[in-house]
C-alpha cells in the first residue's frame, strides 16, 4: 500500500469516527444541559465579556486573516521548502472556500442561537437543529458556528504540509484544533452556540479540506507518472545512440580476437 493510500486511509477513518461521535452527541440532547452550565432565566453572564468578545472572536476573526494574509506571503516567497507554488495558492483557495462555504450553510438554517431561546431571556423555543423543517419562533441561521470556522478552516494546512514535513504539518493540525476549541468555548459560554455546531463545523472542513488536498495531490502524483512514463522509453535509445561505433572516426581500435591453443 503506498503513503498515499494509507493517508487517505486514516483520513476516511478520522472522518467516520467524528461522525459518529456527532450522531451519538445528537442522540444524547446534551446540547441543552451543557449550555445551561453558562445561561440562565437572565441569560449569559459571559456573552459581553471582553475576553470572550473582543479577544476570542473579535480578536480570533482578526488573526484568521493575518494567518490568511501570510499565507499569500508564504505563496510568493515561500517560508521554508516543501510543497510547490501551485499548491500553496490552492491551498489558500481551500481555506478561502472552508472560510466563505461553511459559515454560508447558515443561511438555510432555522436553528436559532441558545441566547434567542425562551430559557435563556429570548424568545424561541429549543428545535434541535436536525429536525429540518421545523421552525423554533426565533430569527434563526446559528448552524452551524461560523466563527469556529476561522481556525478549522485552516486544516488544509496540515494536508498540504504532510507529504513534505510531517512534524511540521502535525504541529499545524494541533495549532488549529486548539484555536477551534478555543473560538468555539467562547462562543458557547456566550450562548451564540451549541457545542454541537462547533463540532459540525470542524466536520464539515476536515472532510472538505481533506477531500479537495487528497484530489490535488492525487492530480499531481498522476502528471509526475505520466510525464516518467513518457520518457522513460527514450532512455535505452540515447544510450545506444551516443554509444562509440567501431570503425568509426575517434572510435577505439577493435581488439583482435584471441585465439585458442
Amino acid at each position: 500500500m503506498t503513503a498515499q493510500r494509507k493517508a487517505w486511509r486514516s483520513d476516511l477513518v478520522v472522518a467516520l469516527v467524528g461522525l459518529a461521535l456527532l450522531v451519538a452527541w445528537e442522540a444524547s440532547g446534551a446540547d441543552m444541559v451543557v449550555t445551561r452550565w453558562f445561561g440562565s432565566a437572565e441569560g449569559f453572564a459571559w456573552r459581553e465579556h471582553v475576553f470572550t468578545q473582543r479577544v476570542l472572536h473579535d480578536g480570533g476573526r482578526g488573526l484568521a486573516w493575518g494567518v490568511l494574509l501570510a499565507l499569500v506571503w508564504d505563496g510568493w516567497r515561500p517560508f521554508l521548502p516543501g510543497p510547490s507554488r501551485r499548491m500553496r495558492a490552492f491551498g489558500i483557495g481551500v481555506v478561502l472556500a472552508l472560510i466563505v462555504g461553511v459559515p454560508a450553510l447558515k443561511w438555510l438554517s432555522a436553528t436559532s442561537c441558545p441566547w434567542d431561546l425562551a430559557e435563556f431571556d429570548g424568545v424561541a423555543a429549543y428545535v434541535p437543529h436536525w429536525q429540518l423543517g421545523v421552525t423554533d419562533g426565533g430569527p434563526g441561521r446559528c448552524f452551524p458556528s461560523g466563527h469556529a470556522v476561522a481556525a478549522f478552516a485552516f486544516f488544509g494546512l496540515f494536508f498540504q504540509w504532510r507529504p513534505h514535513h510531517q512534524r511540521l504539518a502535525r504541529a499545524l493540525l494541533w495549532g488549529v484544533v486548539l484555536l477551534g476549541l478555543a473560538f468555539g468555548s467562547a462562543q458557547l459560554v456566550r450562548g451564540a452556540h451549541f457545542v454541537s455546531h462547533t463540532a459540525w463545523s470542524a466536520w464539515l472542513c476536515w472532510c472538505g479540506a481533506a477531500l479537495a488536498h487528497g484530489l490535488a495531490q492525487a492530480w499531481a502524483a498522476r502528471q509526475v507518472s505520466r510525464a516518467s512514463s513518457q520518457t522513460a522509453p527514450a532512455a535505452p535509445a540515447t544510450a545506444a545512440r551516443n554509444a562509440p561505433h567501431y570503425g568509426s572516426p575517434g572510435s577505439p581500435p577493435r581488439q583482435p580476437a584471441r585465439q585458442e591453443r
